[in-house]
C-alpha cells in the first residue's frame, strides 16, 4: 500500500519499493524507513565556528555527521556529492546513534552536528543520536534548511541545544525556483525553535543577480529583527559557483559589506560575514558599549574576553553559549 511521509511539507504519497523525493525514505512493504539510518556518508571533526555558529561554545569542536539525501535541492549546493545522491550509490560507514558519544569524546568533541546534507531527511537517526547524545552530557547542533513539519520538529528540537538555520530568501519565488521548496515552513521553524530556547543562528548565503538586492537584504532583516529578536545572530555567506549555478560569479565583497551595513542600521547587534576573510567582519561586539569581545579571523579564535556570558568591560549580557 502507499504510505505518506509527514516529516516536512513536501508530503510524498510514496508507492511500495519507491523513495520520496529526498530519496532516502523508502516504502518497505507499507512501512516508511529511512535506509541511511545509521549510515554516515561523513564523519568528521569540525570546528564549531565552521557550522557557523559564533556564539555557541566558541573555540570547540564538534564531531560532524551526515547521511546522503536532502528534501531541497537547490541549484546552488556545495555538498551536492551527497545531498543529491542516492543510497545505492554512496559509501556510508556504520555508526549507530549508541557509538556517536564514544567517538565526539575520543576526538575531545564537545558537541555532535548532524550539518552537510539536512538532517530533516534521516530524522529518525539525528533523533536517536541526539537522546543518546544528551545522555552522555554532549551537546546536539543541526545545521539545516528548516524545511520540517512543526510536529516532528518539535520533537527533534526538544533535544537540540544550537542550530543554525538557512533562511535562503524572503522570496517565494526563489524557494520555488532554485530549492524546490517554500518559504513559510521555514519561517514558521525559525520561530519555533528560538521559542523553544535553541541557540538559533540564521545563515543567507547571497547570490549573484538571485537574492542580494537592497530591498530584499532588508527585508530578511526586518523580519529577522522583528520575529526573533536584535540579539539573533546573522551571517551573511559569499557564493561560489558550484553544482548548476557555475556560470554565476562569486559574490562581490562589496555586497556583503553591504549586507552587514543593512543588518546593523536594522538593529541586529550581531552580523557576521563568511567564506570570505574581511577584517572585523568575524568578531563580535558588545550590543551595549560595543566593543570587540571576541576577535575571529576564518574559523580560528585569536581573543574571546567574554566572562560568564558578559562584556568584560560594561557588563551587559553577550547572547550565546559560552562554556
Amino acid at each position: 500500500m502507499t504510505v505518506r511521509c509527514e516529516i516536512c511539507p513536501k508530503y510524498c504519497v510514496i508507492r511500495p519499493g519507491e523513495s520520496g523525493d529526498c530519496r532516502i525514505r523508502v516504502n518497505i512493504d507499507g512501512r516508511l524507513r529511512a535506509v541511511t539510518y545509521g549510515f554516515p556518508s561523513a564523519v568528521h571533526v569540525d570546528p564549531i565556528e565552521k557550522k557557523p555558529l559564533n556564539h555557541f561554545l566558541p573555540g570547540s569542536t564538534s564531531l560532524s555527521i551526515a547521511t546522503v539525501g536532502c528534501n531541497l535541492h537547490c541549484k546552488n549546493c556545495q555538498n551536492w556529492d551527497i545531498s543529491q545522491r542516492n543510497p545505492e550509490d554512496a559509501t556510508a560507514t556504520p555508526l549507530p546513534p549508541d557509538a556517536i558519544p564514544a567517538l565526539a569524546a575520543q576526538y575531545g568533541c564537545r558537541s555532535v552536528s548532524y550539518t552537510y546534507t539536512d538532517p530533516v531527511v534521516y530524522y529518525e537517526y539525528a533523533l536517536d543520536s541526539c537522546v543518546k547524545c544528551h545522555a552522555r552530557g554532549l551537546r546536539n547542533v543541526l545545521v539545516t534548511a528548516g524545511y520540517i513539519n512543526e510536529k516532528p520538529m518539535r520533537e527533534l528540537y526538544r533535544h537540540v541545544d544550537a542550530a543554525n538555520i538557512d533562511l535562503k530568501s524572503m522570496s517565494e519565488a526563489f524557494y520555488r525556483d532554485v530549492c524546490g521548496g517554500t518559504l513559510t515552513p521555514v519561517l514558521n521553524c525559525l520561530v519555533a525553535a528560538k521559542s523553544m530556547g535553541v541557540l538559533v543562528e540564521v545563515t543567507n548565503l547571497l547570490i549573484p543577480g538571485l537574492n542580494d538586492a537592497d530591498e530584499e537584504i532588508a527585508s530578511l532583516c526586518g523580519w529577522v529583527r522583528e520575529n526573533m529578536g536584535w540579539e539573533t545572530p546573522l551571517h551573511f555567506s559569499r557564493f561560489f559557483p558550484q553544482y548548476r549555478m557555475r556560470h554565476l560569479p562569486p559574490t562581490p565583497e562589496r555586497t556583503l559589506t553591504r549586507a552587514r551595513d543593512i543588518a546593523l542600521a536594522a538593529g541586529i547587534k550581531y552580523v557576521y560575514v563568511g567564506n570570505i576573510l574581511i577584517p572585523g567582519a568575524g568578531d563580535t561586539r558588545c550590543p551595549s558599549c560595543g566593543k570587540t569581545v571576541v576577535s575571529r579571523t576564518g574559523y580560528r579564535i585569536l581573543r574571546n574576553a567574554v566572562a560568564g556570558g558578559h562584556c568584560p568591560d560594561c557588563g551587559a549580557e553577550v547572547y550565546g553559549v559560552w562554556n
